[in-house]
């Protein structure tokens, strides 16, 4: 098992007998572009994409939940009869720690009654463990969500770009976060517009989500949650410095026109060369 802190920059441990996160230092094996961007949504299919819905093994992709139609990378519903939380994540098969990630999405309208807390919610998941070490029904990958909602009109007061921290803890400024959910600064997005959202992610340093150009929210310190400490050995401590990238799965229907990665240089911090 490689862990998850290793990425770009540090020389990966592998803990042989460890099976859980192989992959999670894939991304040093070879060089990496730097500043430039590069698609990793090829609009054509989802190659370099696995799929993880609760209570199924790894690689279903549950009634074709996730596709591509007209060149979007879309969440479709149009196969189910009903939501029984079956939660998906779409994983992106490389890990990363310094990164800038941008993506052109929208809302379409809801398909699925029911389960209105993911009425227009979607969200990246980022420095999201593997997908390999999570258990067969679990709901959500212990991770960092950069949670994105959309809205009828702009009276309901849904801002986008919020984060929400599954399995972990940030922190605001000094402040030390354990509720669930930030809201950003965001304006409220009502209808079909495409919306444009970029994630500076440096380690555990600092995280920025920036809306339609504007920056939303910024925190650091990502942690593993007390319920969660068993998952250290794969990010190498309980600060969670780097991790897999997916995209959610709550029963609404989204679609995505491009998602494009920048992998950031990694400089090492005195604090960790002692």
């Amino acid at each position: 098992m490689k862990r998850l802190y290793s990425l770009h920059g540090k020389t990966c441990v592998i803990l042989i007998g460890l099976l859980a996160s192989a992959e999670l230092c894939a991304s040093v094996l070879s060089p990496q572009p730097k500043a430039q961007w590069f698609p990793i949504f090829n609009g054509k299919n989802l190659e370099g994409w696995t799929p993880k819905f609760a209570g199924y093994e790894l690689g279903v992709n549950y009634k074709n939940t996730f596709r591509v139609q007209d060149g979007y990378l879309t969440t479709n519903y149009d196969q189910y009869d009903e939501f029984n939380f079956e939660f998906g994540h779409l994983f992106y098969q490389t890990p990363y720690s310094h990164y800038k990630l941008r993506a052109t999405y929208r809302f379409l309208e809801q398909q699925l009654p029911g389960y209105k807390n993911a009425w227009k919610n979607n969200g990246f998941m980022i420095h999201a463990q593997p997908p390999s070490s999570m258990s067969k029904e679990q709901r959500f990958p212990v991770s960092l969500e950069v949670q994105l909602l959309g809205a009828n009109q702009d009276t309901d007061s849904r801002p986008t770009g919020n984060v929400c921290t599954p399995g972990s803890h940030i922190n605001i400024g000094s402040e030390k976060i354990t509720k669930h959910c930030v809201l950003s600064d965001s304006a409220t997005l009502p209808g079909e517009q495409w919306v444009d959202v970029e994630i500076t992610v440096r380690g555990s340093e600092q995280i920025t989500h920036t809306v339609n150009g504007k920056e939303v929210l910024t925190y650091s310190n990502p942690t593993l949650d007390e319920k969660h400490q068993n998952l250290s050995s794969l990010y190498g401590s309980a600060t969670m410095q780097s991790g897999f990238i997916a995209i959610q799965a709550e029963n609404s229907t989204v679609q995505f026109k491009s998602i494009e990665i920048m992998p950031l240089s990694y400089v090492q911090s005195e604090k960790e060369d002692q």
